[in-house]
């Protein structure tokens, strides 16, 4: 296929060595945990997702409660070795155990369709303590590694202090985490990034408009959440120097704020609307801030946490 799309940008997750696309496609909307869709509308996305040069799609057992990785399966089905394909373990609310993650990725095999799962990632980490995890997911991810069911691991965490730990153990390849590097809460530059770097360890962001605050649409969780939700939007008020025209006029600079940072290996974006992946994708053409806008984000909110203060 040619047109404008070709301007995809690759890069190497990490030491993986894996290929992928810097854009990658988030799961949680193809579940319905954003509002109701179907699998026609799924398998649609992904194969617009395909032909526009993305190849790394990140899931969940959590989304949908198992559609959004039945979903995918079916989608990517004669398509498996177009994508490099991540999912996480273990469900939400199920211990982190060996004996639990074993059983998540073995379910999450089956509803992907596949043998191999390319990326398995703990998921939220904040939900347990780091002994728990490496005694039971992480262990439990290293067999499954070995046996070939899983080709490399990562970490999931809002918190991206609880990443760290994860990191100086040399085991983990990636870590993802969501909501703090955007525009108006970068606290992960400072902390996570330089680490991540010194050990060769992908970084994956995710939620780069803010749970929707950024694109003028906050998610409903975010609404119930006042005192968040007014401070979001008195750093917004900050922010219109970058505003373009038109509605939800932050949303192009915001997901230019990530796709632009050398530090980030891929950066997710999660829809279930082919217009709204295409004008995602056409940000991906290495266009980003002036040095001095750059200076001017990062003089705004120093040190300043969003999701992690309110």
């Amino acid at each position: 296929m040619t047109g404008w799309w070709t301007n995809m940008e690759y890069t190497v997750l990490g030491r993986t060595g894996f290929k992928v696309s810097k854009l990658g496609l988030g799961g949680a909307p193809l579940g319905g945990d954003f509002g109701e869709t179907s699998d026609e509308i799924v398998f649609n996305v992904i194969q617009t997702a395909l032909d526009l040069g993305i190849n790394f799609i990140d899931t969940a057992p959590l989304y949908g409660k198992g559609e959004s990785e039945r979903r995918i399966g079916k989608a990517l089905k004669g398509k498996r070795d177009q994508v490099i394909l991540a999912t996480k373990a273990v469900m939400r609310g199920d211990p982190y155990t060996y004996e639990n993650t074993i059983k998540s990725v073995e379910e999450s095999l089956k509803r992907l369709q596949t043998d191999w799962i390319d990326l398995i990632q703990l998921h939220e980490a904040d939900m347990t303590t780091f002994e728990e995890a490496m005694d039971g997911t992480i262990r439990a991810f290293s067999k499954l590694k070995e046996e070939g069911k899983v080709r490399a691991i990562g970490v999931n965490a809002g918190n991206v202090d609880l990443l760290i730990p994860y990191i100086k153990t040399g085991i983990v390849d990636t870590v993802q985490t969501f909501g703090r590097y955007m525009l108006i809460d970068y606290s992960a530059k400072d902390s996570l990034f330089p680490i991540a770097k010194e050990w060769n360890v992908a970084v994956i962001n995710g939620s780069v408009l803010g749970m929707g605050i950024l694109a003028d649409a906050p998610a409903p969780f975010i609404k119930k959440n006042q005192k968040l939700l007014e401070e979001a939007e008195r750093r917004k008020e900050k922010l219109s120097f970058l505003r373009k025209s038109g509605p939800k006029g932050l949303a192009e600079p915001a997901m230019r704020f990530s796709l632009t940072c050398p530090d980030i290996a891929v950066t997710l974006t999660g829809t279930t609307s082919t217009m709204s992946l295409k004008r995602n994708v056409s940000y991906c053409d290495g266009r980003g801030f002036t040095e001095d806008e750059n200076q001017k984000i990062f003089q705004l909110f120093e040190g300043k946490k969003l999701f992690d203060a309110y």
